[in-house]
């Protein structure tokens, strides 16, 4: 297969929306770091993702999202979600929430909860809104090697298993989300990202 980094323009968004469409894998950027798509209601497709990755088979994938209409198609949103969702999205911010039944459990590992992202990146938003479904992404690279933040640095890892890169310039945040989980009601920070403990917990209390 041939990689192809290519500007984001209409024709080319286009054809990363038909590649998705089609159940194909794209690559395209984020405000954090650039990001591995698939149709997230495609089993087949996210098990692209896993081949492409060198992906362990336990880890979930993440939904991106390009509005809040599709936050409520794939997650039960608490009133913690809300707050958060209000504060943050778009933004570098994971949340996990309880799935609703059209996510497939193979995206969540089997989890009844699943990790929503809204990225601040309006890449990445058009992208997804062309595509017209919840777009499962985590990072560009092999398992194990650091998350790109440049097209250049998605193709050095992934050259020759995606066949297009959307190129978004480099990630203006250049660190994962901050991962939180609310699916059971009670807050727990997962991951640390830019967006600090004491804005979200604030955020939540407020």
């Amino acid at each position: 297969m041939k990689t192809e980094i290519l500007k984001p323009t209409d024709e080319n968004f286009n054809r990363a929306g038909q590649l998705i469409k089609r159940g194909e894998i794209v690559a395209f950027p984020t405000e954090t770091v650039y990001g591995l798509g698939a149709n997230a209601f495609d089993v087949e497709a996210c098990k692209k993702i896993y081949a492409a990755k060198e992906r362990p088979a336990d880890k979930p994938l993440t939904l991106h999202v390009a509005t809040f209409e599709m936050i409520e198609q794939i997650a039960e949103i608490n009133l913690a979600a809300e707050k958060l969702i209000e504060k943050f999205l778009p933004g570098p911010l994971t949340i996990i929430l309880p799935k609703k039944n059209i996510v497939p459990d193979f995206v969540t590992c089997n989890s009844k909860s699943v990790g929503v992202r809204f990225p601040n990146n309006a890449v990445a938003q058009k992208f997804i809104k062309i595509a017209g479904v919840p777009i499962a992404a985590p990072s560009a690279n092999i398992s194990g090697k650091n998350p790109p933040t440049t097209a250049q640095e998605v193709f050095d890892n992934l050259s020759g298993r995606v066949e297009i890169i959307l190129d978004g310039g480099k990630c203006d945040v250049g660190i994962s989300s901050t991962i939180v989980d609310i699916s059971n009601g009670e807050l727990k920070i997962l991951r640390q990202g830019i967006i600090s403990a004491e804005s979200i917990e604030a955020a939540v209390s407020r």
